[in-house]
């Protein structure tokens, strides 16, 4: 790669198109997470191989910056906010959550 293309390649990611981008595709996997039962702490404790798995489980281009997950788990926060208040909402994939988070394992 030449110093002009690093150079574009650095304007496109902080362009408005680019955000819009990281944020469409942000809010594809916040509702993947959502209906899985997986919130932001156990998105920030994902190793980035499992989450890009999850990412291409969803049908998603996996992010190539921890950019976009950081939205995503902003995201996650801001809808647990708005649903502490609620009756609980059934979410359709939530036995698949143990796919993707391993509950610890308890010691005999």
């Amino acid at each position: 790669m030449t110093i002009d293309e690093a150079r574009a390649n650095d304007r496109y990611a902080h362009s408005d198109v680019a955000e819009r981008s990281r944020r469409e595709k942000a809010v594809a996997l916040a509702r993947y997470l959502w209906d899985r039962g997986i919130d932001s702490g156990d998105l920030g404790a994902m190793p980035a191989a499992t989450r890009r798995k999850l990412a291409r489980a969803a049908d998603i281009n996996p992010p190539s910056t921890d950019e976009t997950w950081t939205v995503v788990a902003g995201l996650l926060d801001e809808k647990d906010a708005w649903a502490a208040g609620r009756p609980e909402e059934a979410r359709p994939h939530r036995d698949e959550k143990i796919l993707w988070v391993k509950p610890p394992v308890r010691p005999w």
